[in-house]
């Protein structure tokens, strides 16, 4: 089972390097490239002023965070929720450089030493270069791109955001585009899906779909087809392999 958090985060401005500090976690989690509606968010008081400039990109004021948790006090729960997985952030060296320096401030009470020590981390920004070199790859051209709908996004915030990426990552990443499929070529594919519509997301509350079940003139001209597709394939025929081991 594959399990990956998709993770933004906002901070109080561009470099750790100069004091500056995680303000918004925001985490959404996916199984078998499937949402499961687990997430984390949380908002912190980053014990400092926030830059004027971040405040435009992220709306967040000083004053909206004065009675919110310090990083020190999730630390573990948000360790806890992201351990083992595979993150997928866009532009990642920004994101683990601030969650790492959080870490670091946290001396010996730390609950790890760097995310990537108990994280693997994928980076869509470096995936997006590679898909769409010489093009624009920020979240909202990929949006466009992907016919993703992002109408929401008037500022960025750290949820909303991750959601989002959500949708962009499994739309760049859709998987056999072919009937038959060379072992290695899963990736070239991938690279050629583009989704012709936008992205929604079903709600786990539906009613159950009815089954219809197919009748024995059905099944044997079924199984004709497959015959013919498996005879000009070679023998590489996919669903008469998974029927012979069933």
């Amino acid at each position: 089972m594959t399990r990956q958090i998709i993770l933004d985060t906002e901070t109080t401005g561009l470099e750790p390097a100069q004091g500056h500090r995680i303000i918004e976690i925001g985490a959404v989690e996916m199984l078998n490239r499937r949402l499961t509606g687990n997430r984390f968010h949380q908002y912190l008081n980053p014990e400092r002023e926030i830059d004027a400039g971040a405040i435009e990109v992220h709306g967040i004021t000083n004053e909206m965070l004065t009675d919110k948790p310090k990083f020190a006090d999730i630390a573990a729960d948000f360790l806890a929720f992201v351990q083992g997985a595979e993150l997928v952030i866009h532009n990642a060296p920004f994101d683990t450089g601030f969650i790492n320096s959080e870490f670091r401030l946290l001396g010996a009470a730390s609950p790890a030493v760097n995310i990537e020590g108990v994280c693997t981390v994928l980076d869509t920004l470096k995936l997006a270069r590679k898909m769409r070199p010489g093009q624009k790859n920020d979240l909202d051209s990929l949006c466009r791109h992907y016919s993703i709908d992002n109408s929401q996004r008037t500022l960025h915030g750290a949820l909303l955001d991750a959601e989002i990426l959500a949708d962009v990552y499994l739309a760049m990443t859709g998987g056999q585009t072919a009937l038959f499929q060379e072992p290695g070529e899963a990736a070239s594919a991938a690279r050629q899906t583009v989704s012709a519509h936008a992205i929604r997301r079903i709600d786990p509350d539906r009613p159950a779909l009815m089954v219809i079940r197919a009748t024995d003139a059905e099944l044997a001209e079924h199984a004709k087809v497959l015959g013919e597709i498996d005879k000009k394939s070679g023998g590489k025929c996919v669903w008469k392999e998974i029927e012979s081991v069933q």
